[in-house]
């Protein structure tokens, strides 16, 4: 028995940690019943290897693009807290890393700025941040779809595949306007001040929302995540 074990496990997170748990065990759980998803995939080498892209390269990618952003505007708190790197071990979330093996979508720990530090007009400078990190991981699949023709073997051409789609995923599923992700912060930057409480509720209750998104609208961001894909193989083959 550990000392004042109230205070460790379950009971020691908070309700939102709570829920982020039990949601993320939901996903994966409905994962292993229907097989739904990229669970057919974890036996396939080049997932696995896409996924640990994801993971090692993509993050510290897209968590960059917000710190080198932020930074550019005036504001140095991401290099002061370390995030303005490449080092995926300032960047990388546990759960988020799980969740992408699992669905194909994830996350990384968020960078924090501070607006009041900025040289520009507040609200240009929010879009700007947030919109940073998603376009970097449409330039990654960008990229990844141009070398794929030109792959020397079947090993390679379907991890590049792999990695562009679940990068085309993440911008696609971080630009959804549900808090805590990036669309969000574009989405109170273009609304009035006298939406204020509605942005607070949204806030308050974004995680289930984002929840109720993923079961209820997987299928239509991949349908979406598809017509990008298409579209950028035809731009660049």
């Amino acid at each position: 028995m550990y000392p004042n074990s109230s205070n460790r496990g379950w009971n020691s997170l908070s309700r939102t940690q709570q829920i982020v748990v039990i949601a993320v065990g939901a996903l994966v759980l409905y994962g292993l019943l229907t097989g739904a998803g990229s669970l057919g995939r974890l036996g396939n080498p080049d997932w696995i290897i896409a996924v640990a892209a994801i993971v090692f390269v993509a993050f510290p990618v897209h968590e960059l693009a917000h710190a080198a952003t932020a930074v550019a505007l005036g504001d140095p708190t991401p290099r002061l807290q370390g995030r303005y790197t490449l080092n995926p071990l300032a960047h990388i979330d546990p759960i988020g890393a799980v969740l992408i093996l699992f669905t194909g979508f994830g996350w990384a720990k968020p960078v924090q700025w501070n607006p009041r530090n900025v040289n520009v007009d507040v609200r240009l400078a929010v879009i700007l941040v947030a919109l940073a990190g998603p376009v970097s991981n449409l330039l990654l699949a960008t990229l990844s779809l141009a070398l794929l023709d030109s792959a020397p073997n079947s090993l390679i051409s379907n991890f590049l595949f792999f990695f562009a789609q679940i990068n085309v995923l993440l911008f696609v599923f971080n630009l959804v306007p549900v808090p805590p992700l990036d669309g969000s912060h574009v989405l109170f930057a273009l609304l009035p001040d006298s939406t204020y409480q509605l942005q607070m509720t949204l806030q308050r209750y974004g995680f289930l929302l984002l929840m109720l998104v993923i079961f209820m609208g997987g299928s239509f961001l991949f349908d979406i995540v598809a017509a990008i894909m298409s579209l950028l193989y035809g731009l660049v083959a």
